[in-house]
């Protein structure tokens, strides 16, 4: 015998399940390209460098000579890119976050909440930088570009940044561990 709870409860699941299955549908799945992996590298940079080739979507870790782990990677878009030698002045777990002026300009609708005011957006899930950052220096100066975290993973191997380095969230916090403040990066 059917109850009346049972009715309605497998009724509200039957309506709910159209929409269940469309998210898992639209699930992000990263290419495994980008899953961090170890690699064959060159020998020109030393344990302990980082290396980021933009026009590939990789970032590596040197491990070894002739040795590296392999992350993938989104990056700037095309006139925003940071290319050259920094180092890594500064890491953060969960760190907070505002954009620069430049990129308020740019895009003033995107980043209207930003406008004339001095809030910073604290750290969490809804952060832009994720859940780490590695902020690259130059002779001693913030270069305001970071290696760093991301909540829009669909975003790894694309140029579609305001010039930051983008990782999951669970590579960038591997990375985090791995790299000390002082490590030299190169971004060819």
């Amino acid at each position: 015998m059917i109850r009346r709870r049972s009715l309605l409860i497998t009724g509200l699941a039957a309506l709910a399940a159209p929409s269940l299955i469309a998210v898992r549908a639209n699930a992000f799945a990263l290419d495994p390209r980008f899953v961090p992996q170890d690699v064959r590298f060159t020998e020109v940079y030393g344990p302990g460098h980082l290396v980021v080739v933009p026009r590939a979507h990789f970032l590596y870790f040197v491990t070894a000579p002739g040795e590296a782990r392999r992350y993938g990677v989104g990056v700037g878009r095309a006139g925003l890119e940071f290319n050259g030698t920094a180092v890594i002045g500064a890491k953060k777990k969960w760190p907070t976050w505002r954009p620069t002026d430049e990129m308020i300009a740019r895009d003033p609708r995107a980043y209207a909440r930003f406008i004339d005011n001095e809030y910073v957006q604290p750290g969490g899930p809804d952060n832009p930088l994720g859940s780490r950052a590695l902020y690259l220096f130059q002779n001693g100066r913030d270069t305001y570009y970071r290696i760093h975290g991301t909540n829009e993973p669909q975003s790894i191997g694309r140029s579609v940044s305001n010039g930051c380095i983008r990782m999951i969230n669970e590579h960038v916090q591997e990375l985090y561990e791995r790299v000390p403040v002082g490590t030299v990066v190169t971004v060819l």
